[in-house]
């Protein structure tokens, strides 16, 4: 009986780096799909309800409510927490903020229903899902170390969130053009580098331990940001 691909799949018992290194992957970019539809389901029910929009804005005097304040800083507040808290954190109470964090997001995205057509949000969620496959596939496929290249983006990311907070002063619709323009190759590039690094993870990570499941649903994070930044 020939076992050779028997033993490329299997080490002592245990999948083959390249079997978890692909089972990884297909856990991150799960939770991705899943945040991603939470997010997306939230904000069309919102954005198409006066009643729920009205949780989030006052009518009468068009400022935030509590809730919208709480849409509004949560989700950053709740990244932090996931980036810096994982490790002492269980893979279920993970999960939970995760899921959490889908929910706000889809809450806070929903007031884009107001400025745009339906139609005009979901040509763009296409165009983005495209885009964003694209540099995936480049991301896990490529022989390229990519490292030198993430560095940058993420100091060019650096440079973005400064502009970003100036131009709230200053209001600027030229500098806010640039920053949406530099935005998209940054995110397009980053996305590229999460894929190849969650790759070298998923490589290296113990088969079916807590720190795994975690680990997923990190990467799932930091793919649904690079994903909700090119939308």
């Amino acid at each position: 009986m020939d076992n050779t691909n028997y033993q490329s799949q299997t080490v002592y018992g245990k999948p083959a780096a390249g079997t978890i290194s692909k089972t990884f992957m297909s856990n991150v970019f799960s939770w991705m799909g899943v945040a991603l539809g939470i997010t997306a389901v939230v904000a069309y029910l919102f954005g198409n309800n006066p009643a729920y929009m009205n949780m989030l804005n006052d009518s009468f005097t068009h400022r935030p409510t509590g809730l919208g304040y709480i849409t509004m800083f949560a989700p950053f507040v709740l990244v932090l927490v996931m980036s810096f808290a994982w490790q002492r954190l269980s893979s279920t109470v993970l999960l939970g903020i995760f899921l959490l964090f889908s929910l706000l997001m889809g809450m806070s995205l929903s007031y884009i229903f107001l400025v745009y057509t339906s139609a005009s949000i979901i040509g763009t969620f296409i165009a983005t899902g495209g885009m964003f496959g694209v540099m995936a596939l480049v991301g896990y496929t490529t022989k390229t170390d990519l490292t030198k290249i993430g560095n940058i983006l993420m100091m060019a990311l650096v440079g973005i969130i400064i502009a970003s907070l100036v131009n709230m002063f200053m209001q600027s619709s030229g500098l806010s053009y640039l920053i949406s323009f530099i935005g998209v190759i940054v995110f397009t590039g980053l996305t590229a580098y999460d894929v190849q690094k969650l790759k070298e993870i998923g490589a290296n990570v113990e088969y079916g331990t807590d720190a795994a499941a975690k680990l997923s649903m990190i990467g799932a994070l930091s793919l649904y940001l690079d994903f909700i930044n090119l939308f």
